[in-house]
């Protein structure tokens, strides 16, 4: 009878066991849908700023502009 009480035990703690994963499954997926929210806001708002930038750099005369293009490259001719 031992044996089924010990076994009865287990599953208890089992059963307790999964519903604490449960619950932390929940939390970790409202975690991931909220930093997934902020990269995308992230990543939309870099765009907006590289947009905003080419068109800074646009503006700029000819000359002005090929040193930035340089700067950007790399290259140092």
């Amino acid at each position: 009878m031992s044996t089924l009480e010990d076994l009865a035990e287990r599953v208890e703690r089992l059963l307790l066991r999964h519903e604490e994963l449960k619950r932390t499954n929940t939390l970790l997926e409202q975690q991931l849908a909220t930093v997934v929210a902020e990269r995308d806001n992230l990543r939309s708002r870099l765009a907006a700023a590289r947009s905003r930038i080419d068109a800074l750099i646009e503006r700029l005369p000819v000359g002005e502009h090929d040193s930035v293009e340089r700067y950007h490259t790399g290259s140092s001719s």
